[in-house]
């Protein structure tokens, strides 16, 4: 027999055909706050310092949080579970040790240290994944036991001299410092992108009219392509304005585009989303619940071990302040921040860009203003605070209990 899956406020999700329709500011109630905040933050900023909103400081803006995106996109899927990981910036510096002392002291071919660094970082994950999933011990107490031993690695790796540096011509250096994509590749991706999705959500309502489902209409679909194509379009129009879009921005944009596909189309993004709800219903209806965990912690490693080789990249260099806890709390904090639960079960791919984008926006503010530092801490303590305090309220407004 099949038991149903049901939300946190007790409702199955099959008793709700338009679940999937509902637009994403109901879906993810979080997000309209993110985006307001966003805007005020470009605002008071350019306000304070008219250089801020200028084409060349937003491409160095959209360079610095590229990296810290794909770490936060990892940690996306492990909040959506309702686990944690606090190890994902001791596994980014692991990785980068690890490529650069693989391609600089070894002699291994770029591509070879690359994949051993991000293999090594998805090695670590899977080993969380299979202590919490088989053995039961708690995830906080295995990341935390991992960012011990990832900082303990990432300086045997490193060696005595605990630094090791890239050659500026070495190819990695150039992708992340150097490479950007040409303005009409850029348009056309963007109009690739735009094309793919109008054809899906078509395709999507027409199938679901057809199983005398509901479906969301015309003028709606339509406001949906629209904003997608000006939240790609305007934003790549301005950067190439400048140097335009990096070569790494393009990689985490494509990474979060092809999570989020995942996340809505696969199996396994309805087994996240079920399990983060309710494990033990998601477990009574059939879910892979011990697998789906193992490959969310798998996937997080990874894309951290993947976010510390293009640092490496960007940085020219690997050393022992590489990742460290600051990163891993900024990582969490900008994935709470966009809009993914703390308690699980709701969330998206966009939500690293989202919280990314305003961790950086202030942290680029307060550069130009040449503030101390501490006060960027601060600042986006009291953000998340809020964020945190939107989720809880949303929450309770929808009578869905916490954990």
């Amino acid at each position: 027999m099949t038991v149903p899956v049901v939300d946190r406020g007790g409702i199955p999700v099959a008793d709700r055909p338009d679940w999937r329709w509902r637009s994403w500011d109901e879906r993810d109630p979080g997000r309209i706050p993110v985006l307001i905040a966003l805007v005020l933050i470009a605002l008071v900023f350019q306000a304070l310092n008219g250089a801020y909103l200028s084409a060349d400081n937003l491409v160095n803006l959209a360079l610095q949080a590229s990296t810290t995106g794909i770490l936060t996109l990892g940690v996306v899927l492990v909040l959506m579970v309702g686990q944690i990981d606090l190890s994902v910036g001791a596994v980014s510096g692991v990785a980068a040790a690890v490529v650069t002392v693989g391609f600089v002291r070894a002699g291994w071919p770029l591509i070879v240290a690359v994949l051993v660094a991000v293999a090594v970082g998805t090695a670590l994950g899977a080993g969380y994944g299979w202590m919490f999933a088989r053995l039961g011990v708690p995830s906080f107490v295995i990341t935390l036991s991992g960012l011990m031993v990832g900082v303990g690695l990432q300086a045997q790796v490193l060696g005595p001299t605990a630094s090791v540096n890239l050659p500026y011509e070495s190819g990695l250096v150039r992708f992340a410092q150097q490479t950007f994509l040409p303005p009409v590749l850029s348009a056309g991706l963007v109009v690739a992108v735009v094309l793919a999705y109008t054809t899906s959500r078509l395709v999507d309502r027409r199938r679901r009219i057809a199983a005398e489902l509901s479906a969301p209409s015309l003028g709606a679909t339509a406001a949906r392509i629209a904003a997608l194509a000006a939240g790609l379009g305007v934003p790549v129009w301005y950067l190439s304005r400048g140097r335009g879009v990096g070569a790494i921005v393009a990689v985490f944009i494509g990474l979060v585009w092809a999570t989020d596909i995942v996340l809505r189309r696969t199996q396994w993004g309805r087994s996240v989303r079920a399990i983060g709800s309710s494990v033990e219903s998601a477990r009574l209806a059939g879910f892979p619940v011990r697998r789906v965990y193992i490959a969310a912690f798998m996937a997080c490693a990874g894309l951290a071990a993947l976010a510390g080789v293009l640092s490496a990249g960007r940085f020219a260099a690997a050393n022992q302040s590489t990742g460290g806890a600051d990163l891993t709390l900024t990582a969490i904090a900008a994935a709470v921040i966009g809009g993914t639960s703390l308690f699980g079960g709701r969330g998206s791919a966009w939500s690293a860009v989202l919280g990314v984008a305003v961790i950086h926006a202030i942290s680029s503010g307060l550069t130009l203003l040449t503030a101390d530092g501490s006060l960027r801490y601060i600042v986006t303590g009291v953000v998340l605070a809020l964020a945190v305090t939107v989720d809880a309220v949303s929450r309770r407004s929808r009578g869905v209990p916490g954990r």
